[in-house]
């Protein structure tokens, strides 16, 4: 699964106006923790679908969201919630550490009762 790109135009409908969460991932293209980190990106929006959305930014091409939430570094990882960022992570990170980082976010999932 590859994760949604988000650029400056589309920001605030796909990231500010969603109806859950949303994990944006700060990236570019010559960034080897990104690399390392996409892998496990991919697998938490599977997983996490119903709770979570994941979507990446080019840091390189977007410089207007960039600067408007003063990312320094790629990756940078940051949870918004309602439009707003609730949580901010700088670097990669494996799965299991990146949940339970988000878990406190999440809205518990739905279940078929």
């Amino acid at each position: 699964m590859t994760l949604t790109a988000v650029t400056d135009a589309d920001f605030g409908t796909e990231v500010l106006a969603a109806d859950r969460p949303v994990l944006v991932e700060f990236t570019a293209d010559w960034c080897g923790p990104c690399r390392m980190l996409a892998p496990v990106l991919a697998e938490v929006a599977a997983e996490e679908s119903t709770r979570l959305k994941v979507v990446q930014l080019d840091i390189d091409t977007n410089p207007e969201t960039v600067s408007r939430y003063a990312v320094l570094s790629a990756p940078t990882l940051m949870l918004f919630r309602s439009g707003e960022p609730v949580k901010s992570m700088v670097g990669a990170r494996p799965k299991r550490r990146l949940l339970q980082d988000l878990e406190e976010y999440l809205e518990p999932a739905l279940t078929g009762h």
